[in-house]
């Protein structure tokens, strides 16, 4: 019997698996469902009868340099709620629906800067890169319970549109402005080390990735990918892999995103996430690239999740796994966050479905 770490990298790498993984996230109002329907003090594996499925261990990032935050509102013209928080790079979320945490407006601190001399003076976060010692007990003990260790990080395209606004990047990118190649590159840089980090503290996989595709069609066009976001993540992956070269590198992108596919193979994504059924058909995407890419998700949260029944959510999860077979290459699970219309039914029905197809025999 394979430990829950062998498991999983076996599942990624297409060389068997002998259960299927489960995963999900709740927003607050799902969270709310999630206490009314399990007894306190019970945890998801228990209540489930399924432990297997849901053993991970996640990894905090790097340290960061301690300092002086810097007066962030300064970087904005309007003014902003007392609330208003702001991520390391000064980003300024605000508001949100009660029941989400989606519905934030986001405010741009170099949206209006027109000088790449602005762009240098600006206040950019730093991290102690090296100082790896709060991640490794961490590794440690996982190791010593056969846990896969997963490590999460933003990548670059969307922390760098997060600061400069989406529109005035990509006019800057149009225009082959210098101020897109320094922001990009100052968030590959850092997203470069992060994964180097990661990988020396023994991470087994990087979850990482841009939203580059949209409902159905892609964000840019092939041509502006590859000179602009290609070999930056190409960069940021082979930081970890020349680190530790049997890391899995797990690439997230909402949206269609099929023409990048070749491409992110390229670059070295070893998983593709979340490989949305409103927008790509996952049966046809595993059997072109199933040999040199695995899965991850396929359970559309527009669709199935929220108005689907559960016995269509159990038939969703079983056609899923058929197809990517005995070998694997599929962690079927939501496509993202489940959001207040999912009935609590429907995310048992996904996590017994998972159960049972394992347990029942393939």
């Amino acid at each position: 019997m394979m430990t829950p770490r062998q498991n999983m990298l076996s599942l990624y790498r297409r060389t068997g698996y002998d259960w299927a993984p489960v995963s999900f996230n709740l927003c607050p109002a799902m969270e709310e469902k999630r206490k009314a329907a399990m007894p306190p003090g019970v945890s998801l594996g228990e209540y489930f009868d399924y432990p297997e499925g849901f053993a991970v261990v996640g990894l905090p990032g790097p340290k960061r340099v301690p300092r002086q935050e810097p007066d962030w509102r300064r970087f904005f013209p309007e003014p902003l709620h007392e609330k208003t928080s702001f991520d390391p790079y000064g980003v300024a979320m605000e508001g949100g629906h009660e029941g989400t945490h989606h519905l934030w407006r986001m405010h741009h601190p170099l949206a209006r800067f027109d000088a790449l001399e602005q762009l240098q003076a600006y206040p950019w976060p730093e991290w102690d890169w090296q100082d790896i010692s709060h991640m490794e007990p961490i590794v440690r003990d996982a190791r010593a319970k056969g846990l896969p260790v997963l490590a999460g990080m933003q990548c670059m395209w969307e922390p760098s549109w997060y600061m400069r606004d989406m529109t005035v990047l990509m006019m800057d990118m149009v225009e082959g402005n210098a101020k897109a190649a320094y922001v990009l590159d100052k968030v590959t840089e850092d997203s470069a080390r992060r994964a180097a980090a990661f990988a020396r503290a023994g991470a087994d996989i990087i979850m990482t990735g841009d939203d580059i595709g949209m409902q159905k069609t892609i964000m840019m066009s092939l041509d502006m990918y590859r000179e602009w976001l290609k070999p930056r993540l190409a960069k940021v992956i082979a930081a970890a892999k020349q680190v530790k070269p049997d890391i899995l590198i797990h690439y997230h992108s909402c949206g269609f995103v099929e023409p990048y596919i070749p491409d992110l193979i390229e670059t070295g994504v070893d998983i593709l996430n979340p490989v949305q059924p409103e927008c790509m058909d996952f049966a046809r995407l595993y059997a072109e690239y199933g040999d040199r890419l695995s899965f991850n998700g396929t359970l559309g949260t527009q669709t199935t999740m929220p108005f689907g029944t559960p016995r269509e959510v159990r038939d969703v999860v079983f056609r899923n796994l058929d197809a990517a077979g005995s070998k694997g290459g599929l962690m079927v699970c939501p496509t993202h966050l489940l959001e207040p219309e999912v009935p609590w039914a429907n995310v048992e029905a996904y996590v017994k479905a998972c159960r049972d197809y394992s347990r029942q025999g393939r």
